[in-house]
């Protein structure tokens, strides 16, 4: 057990716990070798069955982590980049099943058009800055309310038309056990796309995006206390800038889950092998996942060790081994600020650290170390001035690359569609449809500024 703060004479020996008394000895000297370690209990399963063939066969040979060439996206307008994920595939499979759908309702067909699709597309993504009290306050004739852009791009009628007839899936065609079958066409397009224009970098991110929705649906959740109560939870994996590699939205029990994966890895953290199984080729770079304490347990790490990742991430204080050497948390909160204690298994090759900011932090990592360290300025209320508080390695480089999926969702926001649809028919799709056209609006911001994005170039 490292330990580092006021003690630097070697730290104190009095009123240490059983499990600290049973554990190895850790010495580190000033050049920060270390010697000792300890063993955690064995895996429950052996994974060498488990994992799937693409996983499982998988070496990475990537030694040095290529620098990723934007080059042939440098010279493109915003129009261009979102036409590589809004494909003409993308548009007539849209097209496709409103004309069904219309046939399906004893309804007229709309005659729709990929240049009606992209006007309408558009008009969604203008109502997220320019937001009126309802979708007809667009068309309306006062000086305040119409929107000279969106009434010269199409009727009124016609919106309305595309808005109620538009869909994604055959009805007569339902996968019952898929929640999600009304959009799996297309977010199954939306990922190829996403997979196909992913530059490989080596920090990636995995973690959940809430989506706002107050309609019905058998997907939505609710959790009390959280800024988004109501809401769909899909799992995303994500660059630091925020590109979406990949996603999966949480249906509880999903019939494209992997269930010897949950079983093992659990319901949250299963979708994540998954999506490095579908990086093709790409999966042989040597990536290292950043993942929340939700995510973070002894079974992940190792495997994708085993594998050739890394992965660092908080861990709960219930997955810790018990034969981990280190303090309790509530004995942490009693040292110093800056203050921090690591031990290592040797076994499985997994960093554990605990470390005293405002709160106690645990983490554990297969890729960083603790040095070098660094200071972190914080202000200190006992002193009425910021100090500085030195802050291991691994937690710098988890604070650096772990927030990709938050970047997305704050680059979001500045375009979350105001137009809502009111009846309840099809309103888990239209709303949902309205985010993926919001990732589609920022998907490229590792290539080029969404906030810049032309709307009237696409009208």
């Amino acid at each position: 057990m490292k330990i580092r703060g006021d003690e630097d004479e070697g730290g104190v020996a009095d009123n240490l716990n059983p499990r600290q008394l049973s554990a190895g000895v850790e010495i580190v000297f000033a050049n920060s070798e270390r010697l000792g370690d300890f063993q955690t209990d064995p895996l429950e399963t052996s994974t060498d069955n488990l994992i799937g063939q693409n996983l499982a066969t998988t070496t990475c040979r990537q030694q040095d982590f290529p620098t990723g060439d934007y080059a042939k996206y440098s010279s493109m307008s915003c129009v261009e980049l979102l036409e590589l994920f809004l494909t003409t595939d993308f548009f007539n499979k849209i097209i496709s099943e409103t004309r069904v759908y219309a046939l399906f309702k004893n309804d007229s067909d709309p005659n729709l058009t990929v240049p009606d699709l992209k006007v309408f597309i558009s008009i969604l993504l203008l109502s997220g800055y320019n937001q009126l009290p309802s979708k007809r306050s667009y068309w309306e004739n006062s000086s305040d309310m119409k929107n000279i852009l969106v009434s010269e791009a199409m009727r009124r009628d016609r919106f309305l038309q595309i808005c109620r007839l538009i869909h994604f899936a055959d009805n007569n065609n339902i996968d019952k056990n898929d929640k999600m079958y009304k959009l799996r066409p297309i977010t199954d397009m939306l990922k190829k796309s996403f997979l196909e224009h992913f530059i490989p970098e080596q920090n990636l991110a995995y973690d959940e995006s809430m989506i706002r929705y107050f309609g019905h649906h058998s997907c939505k959740q609710f959790i009390r206390g959280k800024p988004v109560r109501f809401r769909y939870k899909v799992w995303c994996l994500n660059t630091p800038s925020g590109y979406l590699i990949n996603f999966e939205v949480y249906q509880g029990k999903n019939p494209r889950s992997n269930q010897e994966y949950e079983g093992y890895f659990g319901k949250a953290t299963a979708p994540l092998v998954q999506m490095i199984e579908e990086l093709g080729e790409k999966r042989l770079f040597r990536y290292n996942f950043f993942v929340d304490n939700l995510f973070t347990s002894k079974n992940l790490m190792s495997t994708l060790k085993t594998n050739g990742y890394g992965t660092t991430g908080t861990i709960r204080e219930n997955r810790i081994p018990r034969t981990c050497p280190l303090v309790t948390k509530k004995t942490m909160e009693k040292r110093e600020r800056g203050d921090y204690l690591s031990t290592l298994d040797k076994e499985i090759g997994i960093l554990y650290v605990r470390w005293k900011d405002n709160k106690v932090v645990t983490i554990g990592s297969t890729c960083f170390g603790v040095e070098p360290i660094r200071n972190v300025d914080r202000f200190s209320k006992k002193e009425s001035k910021t100090v500085a508080v030195p802050r291991p390695y691994l937690i710098s480089q988890y604070n650096k690359s772990m927030g990709g999926t938050d970047q997305m969702d704050n680059n979001i926001s500045c375009y979350r569609i105001g137009i809502r649809k009111k009846s309840r028919k099809n309103i888990s799709q239209l709303e949902f449809r309205r985010n993926i056209c919001q990732v589609l609006s920022i998907a490229n911001i590792g290539i080029s500024d969404a906030m810049n994005l032309d709307i009237t170039v696409i009208v």
